[in-house]
């Protein structure tokens, strides 16, 4: 029988082993070995699942990542969703910019009538020495007095003089005055100086704006030289057009000088181009400051976006006698087909005399279209606008 060792040197081993970080092992227990920590055998068994999963794949490691199906079912899915959010996106910007459109017609017509408030008449399509525009005439009361104050109406526009700060205010670009959905808003620069364009016309009427012999304007709510009073409307503010959009760097015909008796209104656009004149290739609407009927009004000769063809590929605008031009000899007036259009699909936006704003189809009867543009005509436009 093996000799029993005494108790007190059994303790001092056990606190020796203890002090030594080792594991207590009993004197009386056979040498085993001692436990892996438990972070390397957890080592272990990740490896053995490991080892398990490359022998079901016929030891091969286990693939990370996509194939290339499930790639191009990714890529599939993305350009179905855009090709499903693009066009309703495309909506939503259209459908605001048409919102901002309106608002700034309606902002010109306030100006407008805070202008007839103080003025007691609106004002005139052609103003002054240098022709400025109704436009030109409203940059008070559209947050423009700067403007307002350097322009010296007994001056051309064109005069070096009408600038401010050293810029010349024909080409000082007014916001309210050009369309977020007008795509042509560039500057357009002559020898006479920049020039910005415009986006929206007055109403100069139906077909004749201005007589220069009797120095009288049109059936419209603008014409040269003297505004018209409210009280003279009296097909009603709700029933009659202060202004509509137009198309920038439009094609035009102008000074065509024909004989008045000659002028009768055409129902044919086409018949537009046989009337000749002075051809100009993409300058209408591209004059701000510039008060004739070619440059910042309309009429309504057509309806909406009406296709004038002339010369193959334009679509053009007329006006027989440019309004500030010394009569000729046939004593021309200024009969002008200045068709409304616009960069919104299917319609233009006008505002009436009341500033409400409505959107005008192509495919409005002309004779109600004409009716809103006449002030004193007494014609009925029914239930368009309701």
């Amino acid at each position: 029988m093996d000799k029993v060792r005494p108790i007190g040197k059994m303790r001092r081993k056990m606190r020796m082993s203890l002090n030594n970080n080792t594991r207590f092992r009993s004197p009386y227990q056979t040498t085993r070995p001692q436990m892996e920590p438990f972070w390397r055998r957890k080592e272990g068994i990740i490896a053995m699942r490991e080892a398990k999963k490359v022998a079901k794949n016929g030891g091969s490691h286990p693939k990370h990542g996509f194939t290339l199906v499930e790639l191009l079912v990714v890529v599939a899915i993305i350009g179905l969703l855009v090709a499903l959010l693009l066009p309703a996106l495309q909506t939503v910007r259209s459908a605001a910019r048409a919102s901002m459109c309106r608002s700034n017609l309606k902002q010109i017509c306030l100006a407008a009538l805070n202008y007839e408030g103080v003025k007691r008449r609106l004002p005139a399509s052609h103003n002054g020495t240098g022709g400025w525009s109704a436009q030109a005439t409203l940059t008070p009361f559209v947050e423009q007095g700067h403007v307002y104050a350097a322009i010296d109406f007994g001056l051309s526009y064109k005069d070096p003089a009408s600038e401010l700060n050293g810029k010349k205010i024909s080409g000082i670009r007014v916001p309210i005055y050009t369309c977020p959905e007008e795509p042509n808003t560039q500057t357009r620069m002559t020898s006479d100086g920049p020039f910005a364009p415009i986006s929206y016309g007055v109403n100069m009427g139906t077909w004749l704006a201005w007589d220069p012999v009797k120095e009288t304007g049109g059936d419209g709510v603008f014409y040269p030289q003297k505004g018209v009073r409210l009280r003279e409307v009296s097909d009603g503010l709700s029933r009659t057009m202060l202004a509509a959009e137009v198309k920038t760097y439009r094609p035009y015909y102008r000074n065509a000088a024909r004989d008045p008796a000659s002028m009768t209104m055409p129902v044919d656009p086409s018949a537009v181009c046989s009337y000749g004149g002075e051809f100009k290739t993409n300058t209408g609407h591209t004059e701000w400051v510039d008060g004739r009927a070619h440059q910042t009004g309309f009429t309504t000769t057509f309806t909406p976006n009406t296709e004038v063809p002339c010369n193959g590929s334009y679509d053009v605008d007329f006006n027989n006698w440019q309004e500030g031009k010394t009569p000729n000899a046939n004593n021309a007036l200024t009969y002008a087909a200045v068709t409304a259009r616009s960069h919104h699909p299917g319609l233009v936006h006008a505002v009436l005399l009341d500033s409400s704003v409505h959107p005008i189809l192509n495919e409005i009867d002309r004779a109600a279209w004409q009716a809103l543009s006449t002030r004193k005509a007494n014609d009925d436009v029914g239930d368009l606008l309701q």
